[in-house]
């Protein structure tokens, strides 16, 4: 073994989490990713039930537990029943078992990445004959239970660190009702964190399992880490009012004017302004339907270009959106209400553009049951009537996870489902107060499930103040769960209120992310200081489809 890939993707719901280790696990066993994978998160409180867990262990109802605020699965891992929550660290790893796979003894190795990491924070633990997990003299403190399917595994262990141990008293943990479970803080006598948890757990997993390397990307620590959520940037700007609507001070990214606190700006980044007929007459369309554009609300640099060819991207919902991103120049507030003759005016715009291509986004619609998703639908199906032969992308935000929601908009088989990662790992809660990288890589894979005539598409903002290594970690990230385009592209610095830029990234780094991401097998990559997530949109979609190797193969489940 080489590369082990470990990632901290924080709390997630149980159903986005199995849906994540599916899309990996497809990754893994159709070779599309050449490593494994260490999936490290927590979830809300959540009972799970494996293929020979017996009813009588569950000491509730679903309906009780539902009144408690716990969520009830049956699951396709081995062992009985057990309980997933806050304050204790699942680890989901997806590992290549080789020619000739042996479960139990992949099991007997987890045991002992836990025994090793918990002795390195001062715990004696050991496993038991006769029964699988990790034990103390308090009790019971990690549980296993795996799946092993072509060779790769799902589902994994879950530790007990500073939980509320009094949600396991509604069921027999394991199935076994004459041992008492414990937590590492009970044990340790004092407060262990996830954090120091994972900080041992990772290379212990690599020693056991005899990884040469690890590449490790963490997301923010919420619990036991000593950050307040006031203590990141987007909060602090969303605080001063930055992204109030009508708060918008200082030159957009399209003129040329340094920020204060920014590098200089490079040639590369210059944009010349085209405001011949091309340009006028698509923004007299616009004004004219009453549309939005998000060429114009988030201050694309490529407007000039664009608008002059007679293409733009429509911002469906408003302009006003319900979450802050400390990188985008879109108001944040209560949004009006939707407009329901907007998908008609949209697609009478494509119309008299005679596009081919039509790029469909929104704002984030917390406020709407479906989040929008049924604003795009409906837009979608205009179009289709109005002009039979145009291609429709979609860019979509993560509609809080709710798989109904995508559904929905795949239910209409866009040509391209896109939704922007935006960043790495490490800096998500950073600069974006409601997103969630595990969400948003799940999303993608159940995006290819529910299209899989359709492209995936996702979008990175570089310059914000991540590392290459980490840009290239995401990259194999985003082609382990089935994406076939990507744009990469320059952060351009909104309003001296907003984030300043890290650094401009050269042109030749982007053709290394290019040729790295393509290497991997990554259809189409395209990487640039002036793309965003619709340039030169017909184009890559073209040159995907024509490199998009075969169809998934569905989710093991």
């Amino acid at each position: 073994m080489t590369l082990l890939r470990a990632r901290w993707l924080g709390r997630l719901p149980y159903q986005e989490a199995w849906d994540l280790q599916r899309a990996f696990h497809e990754g893994r066993a159709s070779g599309r990713a050449a490593e494994d994978y260490l999936l490290l998160l927590e979830h809300p409180p959540t009972y799970t039930v494996g293929r020979a867990g017996d009813e009588a262990n569950l000491l509730a109802s679903r309906e009780e537990l539902a009144r408690l605020g716990a969520e009830l699965h049956y699951v396709d891992r081995g062992g009985d029943v057990t309980y997933h929550g806050p304050g204790q660290l699942v680890g989901y790893p997806i590992v290549h078992l080789g020619e000739s796979p042996d479960p139990v003894a992949y099991v007997r190795r987890l045991e002992q990445v836990l025994v090793a990491a918990l002795a390195d924070l001062g715990v004696a633990a050991w496993a038991e004959a006769g029964y699988t997990g990790v034990w103390t003299a308090a009790g019971k403190t990690a549980a296993i239970g795996v799946r092993n399917a072509r060779g790769v595994t799902m589902h994994g262990f879950a530790v007990n660190v500073s939980g509320d141990l009094g949600w396991f008293r509604h069921i027999v943990p394991c199935g076994i009702g004459d041992r008492p479970v414990t937590s590492l803080s009970e044990v340790a006598g004092r407060r262990v964190s996830i954090e120091e948890l994972v900080e041992r757990l990772v290379p212990r997993f690599a020693e056991v399992f005899g990884y040469a390397a690890v590449e490790t990307q963490l997301g923010a620590f919420a619990r036991g880490s000593g950050r307040a959520p006031g203590s990141y940037e987007v909060d602090r700007l969303l605080a001063a009012g930055v992204f109030s609507p009508g708060a918008r001070p200082g030159p957009s990214p399209r003129e040329p004017a340094d920020l204060p606190g920014d590098p200089p700006r490079p040639s590369w980044m210059r944009v010349r302004a085209d405001l011949g007929g091309g340009y006028r007459g698509l923004h007299h369309l616009v004004e004219d339907l009453g549309l939005h554009t998000v060429c114009r609300e988030a201050g694309c640099p490529n407007i000039y270009e664009c608008w002059a060819a007679g293409t733009a991207t429509f911002l469906l919902l408003g302009d006003v959106c319900t979450r802050a991103c400390s990188f985008c120049d879109v108001a944040t507030g209560r949004p009006g209400p939707v407009d329901p003759g907007e998908p008609e005016r949209v697609a009478e715009a494509v119309a008299r553009l005679g596009l081919s291509h039509a790029v469909l986004t929104s704002v984030d619609r917390d406020d709407l049951p479906d989040g929008g998703a049924g604003a795009f639908a409906e837009t979608i199906r205009r179009i289709r009537e109005r002009v039979p032969g145009c291609a429709v992308e979609v860019l979509i935000p993560d509609f809080k996870g709710d798989a109904a929601a995508l559904a929905l908009v795949a239910a209409e088989q866009p040509e391209v489902l896109n939704h922007n990662t935006e960043t790495v790992l490490r800096l998500q809660r950073e600069v974006r107060t409601a997103a969630s990288y595990g969400r948003s890589l799940a999303l993608l894979g159940r995006a290819g499930w529910l299209s899989p005539a359709g492209l995936v598409k996702s979008g990175l903002i570089v310059g914000m103040g991540e590392t290459r290594e980490e840009v290239l970690g995401t990259l194999a990230d985003l082609r382990a769960v089935g994406v076939d385009l990507v744009t990469i592209g320059q952060y351009l610095r909104p309003s001296a209120r907003h984030r300043p830029i890290h650094r401009y990234v050269a042109p030749e780094e982007f053709a290394e992310y290019t040729a790295y991401g393509e290497g991997l097998g990554i259809p189409r990559v395209e990487s640039g200081p002036l793309v965003r997530s619709s340039y030169h949109a017909r184009l890559a979609r073209e040159a995907a489809g024509e490199r998009a190797g075969p169809a998934r193969y569905p989710a093991a489940g």
